[in-house]
């Protein structure tokens, strides 16, 4: 059974820093201060087996209308255990997050798990707009 904790001093920096900066598609080669102050700045959810952080999600939110679900993995030997639609859920019931107009996502292949959630593609992909840039935790110029 999956135990969460929101609690900020509970989060395994070093293990979630790894896997988002050597294993993530999408946080790859994230430097450790630019990590820990999109923490710092997040409502975080840490998941533990055993003691053991084996999961992890952040919301990027003004806990009042709009919440950016961000960096959701469960590491390897613990996958296909709902790890992640239970770390999901932990962060979505979190008091703070009640009542919000919008969520959002993005996601490369898990979109699956996502629509279970409530989750859908965008009504109106051409009002939503962004500005991107992949490579700025390689060229080490984002801390």
């Amino acid at each position: 059974m999956l135990r969460t904790s929101t609690a900020f001093d509970d989060i395994d920096f070093a293990l979630v820093h790894d896997y988002l900066s050597r294993e993530s598609y999408w946080a790859r080669g994230i430097p450790a201060e630019t990590l820990a102050r999109a923490l710092r700045h997040s409502l975080c959810c840490s998941g533990f087996v055993d003691g053991r952080q084996v999961a992890f999600a952040r919301a990027v939110t003004d806990e009042a209308t709009f919440a950016y679900l961000a960096d959701v993995f469960v590491v390897a030997d613990q996958r296909g255990r709902g790890h992640g639609r239970a770390i999901v859920e932990a962060l979505m019931a979190d008091p703070r997050l009640q009542g919000l107009r919008r969520w959002h996502l993005v996601t490369r292949d898990m979109q699956p798990l996502y629509a279970k959630l409530g989750f859908e593609p965008l009504s109106q992909p051409e009002r939503h707009m962004q500005r991107h840039d992949p490579g700025v935790y390689l060229r080490n110029d984002a801390a």
